[in-house]
């Protein structure tokens, strides 16, 4: 049997993270605004409805980020975007049945509390304007520590947010001057013992793996400091070194990037310790206390992922709101316009500002389920699964079946005749096992992966 580093250098290949199927690079421009009006429409009344805002001001430029971002220190760059927002939202509230309720709503970036606190009151009425918010709904806001006043977490819960999610990455002083991100233990803990004293019922913190100058010693101590914080959820993501599509990441050095034996040892030592102190590992990224719905919805089989991460919320429409945002439908997806001039333009003219999407078929439907089921209850079972969607598992998943049976051999799934199980060593290689559904993958360009990071 090949040691876990063998496997690691055998899938480390370029593969998507599955937070949609198809993917975003197989979104295309012959969708839409009268496409995206039409799917607004027809979307079912019953479903409920999932808020997304994107705010992409940032007042400095992580190296590592992947996100539509624009740093800047002039503020009045707020002014028009906001403007656009409320367009957007308004043109959108205005196609979906007024009753529809929203659980979910969640600001991301960029950087959220770049806003003001007076912004951020206002951009939370002008959504609770157009939606109906429901009054147990989860309201969460990604927080940068660095530039955050008490002000700003007052604004958000008294706009009723209870949720953030601090952006922490890694405290190792030679890894943050590597990244352009610098930010202090005793700032982070006094931004938590804020968050705490104002009410939110969950914290967040999100660390990042496979960071220039990273070792497994260092990353250790950041686990160490993490754990003494004592967050409610962490989501810890791999880097996507992608330079060839976000030109800054060329700033950072690739020898100094971690190679596989570290990048190993790195993941190891976040199971290892975040186990140890009781959070229970979700999925991919996601590690929560026992007590959390997200443990309790992957035990029961009612987890669901999406672009919003892991979540609850199944049955629910993403409306999503700015700059390169992705909304979506039960069979349709849609991207707003990736620039920031292009997006308040067009909004402007129309109140929309669709750069591309798709709409599902059948096919895609069902390959997305069988992905998801994967990626969230860490097994399939055939017969159930064919049931659900009417067809007969092993032959519609002939192909699929026979990419996996390599896997099987790794060790990294047991493949039977009834169920497909997801082993302890293969929860490094999940995106692996997901990509053997992958129909658009097979299809594409040898060249066409390249559009995506590295699985491992």
């Amino acid at each position: 049997m090949p040691t876990t580093l063998d496997l690691l250098r055998k899938y480390s290949v370029p593969g998507p993270r599955y937070t949609s199927y198809p993917t975003a690079p197989y979104f295309h421009t012959g969708f839409g605004e009268a496409d995206w009006a039409e799917a607004l429409a027809a979307s079912a009344a019953g479903r409920g409805l999932s808020l997304y805002a994107h705010i992409p001001f940032c007042d400095s430029l992580c190296y590592y980020c992947g996100c539509n971002m624009v740093a800047t220190r002039d503020y009045g760059k707020t002014v028009p975007y906001l403007a656009a927002i409320e367009r957007e939202m308004a043109e959108t509230a205005a196609r979906i049945d007024a009753s529809r309720v929203a659980h979910q709503l969640h600001w991301g970036g960029g950087t959220p509390t770049y806003l003001s606190p007076d912004d951020i009151r206002r951009l939370m009425a002008i959504m609770k304007q157009h939606f109906r918010i429901a009054p147990d709904a989860e309201i969460s806001c990604e927080v940068d520590p660095r530039e955050l006043t008490r002000a700003h977490l007052e604004a958000l819960r008294e706009s009723g947010f209870n949720r953030v999610s601090f952006g922490v990455q890694d405290m190792d002083p030679a890894v943050q001057q590597a990244v352009n991100r610098i930010q202090s233990a005793e700032l982070i803990r006094q931004v938590m013992d804020w968050s705490r004293e104002l009410g939110f019922s969950s914290i967040n913190l999100d660390l990042i793996v496979g960071l220039p100058k990273q070792t497994v010693e260092s990353f250790r101590r950041t686990l160490a400091q993490v754990v003494e914080w004592a967050p409610d959820r962490l989501a810890v993501f791999a880097y996507a070194h992608v330079p060839w599509m976000k030109k800054h990441q060329q700033l950072i050095q690739e020898a100094d990037l971690p190679d596989a034996a570290v990048r190993l040892g790195l993941q190891q030592a976040v199971n290892e310790r975040l186990g140890e102190a009781g959070y229970v590992n979700i999925g991919l990224d996601h590690f929560a206390r026992p007590e959390d719905e997200l443990v309790r919805a992957q035990q029961n089989k009612t987890l669901w992922r999406n672009f919003q991460g892991y979540t609850t919320h199944k049955d629910s429409d993403i409306l999503a709101f700015g700059v390169s945002s992705i909304s979506q439908t039960a069979d349709v997806y849609m991207q707003n316009e990736k620039n920031l001039k292009r997006y308040q333009t067009r909004v402007g003219y129309t109140g929309f500002a669709v750069e591309r999407g798709i709409r599902l078929s059948r096919d895609d439907r069902i390959r997305r389920d069988a992905i998801t089921r994967v990626m969230c209850d860490l097994e399939l079972d055939f017969a159930a699964f064919g049931r659900e969607w009417d067809i007969g598992f092993a032959d519609y998943f002939a192909e699929a079946l026979a990419d996996l049976q390599p896997l099987a051999d790794d060790g990294l799934v047991e493949l039977g005749t009834e169920r497909v199980a997801v082993t302890e060593r293969g929860r490094l290689f999940l995106r692996n096992i997901g990509m053997c559904f992958d129909r658009y993958l097979k299809e594409a360009a040898t060249g066409d992966r390249l559009r995506y990071s590295r699985t491992a």
